[in-house]
């Protein structure tokens, strides 16, 4: 799906380049861009939940989150 969205993105972005696009493409790209960028994020966030540190003893420890401001 991710392929899908990014390969009309690049369309809708060459179109711009050539012409100015209606207001119907215009929605379209920032829905597009939005779903994509949510859509990597999500896959970011997974691999990091899946992502462990092993320290010098040879212990596994989850990735934390992290920490908000001070």
């Amino acid at each position: 799906m991710i392929q899908e969205k990014l390969k009309r993105i690049n369309e809708l972005a060459k179109l711009q380049k050539q012409r100015e696009l209606t207001a119907e493409e215009k929605d379209e790209q920032a829905r597009l861009r939005k779903e994509y960028i949510e859509e990597w994020r999500a896959g970011v966030v997974q691999v990091l939940e899946n992502t462990y540190l092993v320290d010098e003893k040879g212990t596994k420890h989850k990735l934390g989150k992290k920490q908000q401001g001070s």
